[in-house]
């Protein structure tokens, strides 16, 4: 048996990934593949190496609706109204925006907007499996985690748990596809080329999505997160610096018990570097002890169009169907 799906937006880098992703799925079947711009094109000219030999559509719910499930890639702030009609429509929903990631309406009003649709708030649930697998499993609107707190909480989960956080910087550096396809400007070749900068200082959107999500581990904190732009296409490391009070044997045995029967995350003793993710759904952590300092160090990588959008997408959608969870993206 195989599950209808569409995906809203294909024509942005996770979208695209995302339609590559579910074509070749054994339980799901593609059957309409929408966009803003480039309506009219194949996917496959668009974007040869993903192979999806399906027209980019405009946006005509009448036509494309009648689906079990969607993949919703639009901008923030552009996601909610038509995540809303979807799920009028019985769509179940994974959304790869921010719209439906924080839980409060009046915080995402803070750092994007008024919300368009806060009454769809409570029923989203955030789609972390390592941390709410079985709330995913009865879900119908998943609002997909954004890459930096992907790799930020993945790396920061056992500490934060444990009440072992008093301090909190995270160092955040990703390739330029996590700013997306139409960020012309800071990702244009020119710029980016032997070059490193740092963007969203000091009010980047992702750091209210870690701190509700560190809140709910019990550690309720204001964090410092800076990111960077880095000449790379894809791929995301996260340095983070906690100060806490963890014995050096405490730490392993820490991330062992959270993480070892996790498909999906990898620990390892030596620091690890992107190329060690590529296009995978793994996010790979390591960790360490400053003994000078009395500081702990976390290292995590992930693909940022994988696990941190198109993949995480595909395996929450698993998820949701009952299917086994590396189905379509092992």
């Amino acid at each position: 048996m195989t599950h209808s799906v569409a995906v809203f937006g294909a024509a942005g880098y996770t979208g695209a990934l995302s339609a590559r992703l579910l074509h070749r799925h054994p339980s799901f079947s593609l059957t309409s593949v929408t966009a803003r711009s480039d309506v009219g094109r194949r996917l496959d000219d668009l974007y040869p190496h993903h192979r999806v030999p399906l027209e980019l559509e405009e946006l005509d719910l009448d036509r494309q609706a009648g689906v079990e499930a969607a993949v919703v890639a639009y901008p923030h702030g552009a996601s909610a109204e038509l995540v809303a009609a979807l799920r009028q429509r019985d769509v179940r929903v994974v959304d790869l925006s921010a719209d439906f990631r924080l839980r409060d309406a009046a915080v995402y009003e803070e750092w994007y907007r008024a919300h368009p649709e806060p009454e769809l708030l409570e029923q989203a649930v955030y789609g972390l499996p390592e941390r709410y697998r079985d709330q995913i499993r009865d879900a119908d609107l998943v609002a997909n985690p954004g890459c930096y707190p992907t790799a930020a909480l993945l790396a920061l989960a056992p500490l934060a748990r444990a009440g072992l956080i008093d301090d909190l910087v995270i160092d955040a550096k990703s390739g330029v596809s996590g700013a997306g396809r139409a960020a012309t400007d800071k990702t244009h070749f020119v710029t980016v080329d032997e070059n490193l900068s740092p963007y969203g200082v000091p009010r980047h959107r992702h750091t209210p999505e870690i701190e509700q999500e560190l809140a709910a581990l019990g550690a309720p904190l204001r964090i410092t997160f800076t990111p960077h732009l880095v000449p790379l296409d894809q791929g995301e490391l996260v340095s983070c610096y906690v100060t806490g009070g963890v014995r050096t044997g405490d730490i392993e045995l820490l991330y062992r018990e959270m993480y070892d029967s996790e498909p999906f995350v990898e620990l390892t003793a030596t620091p690890p570097g992107v190329r060690d993710v590529r296009e995978t759904n793994i996010c790979r952590i390591s960790v360490h002890r400053d003994e000078r300092t009395g500081r702990v160090i976390v290292f995590s990588v992930i693909d940022n169009l994988w696990k941190g959008a198109a993949s995480q997408a595909v395996q929450n959608l698993n998820l949701m169907f009952g299917l086994p969870e590396g189905e379509g993206i092992s």
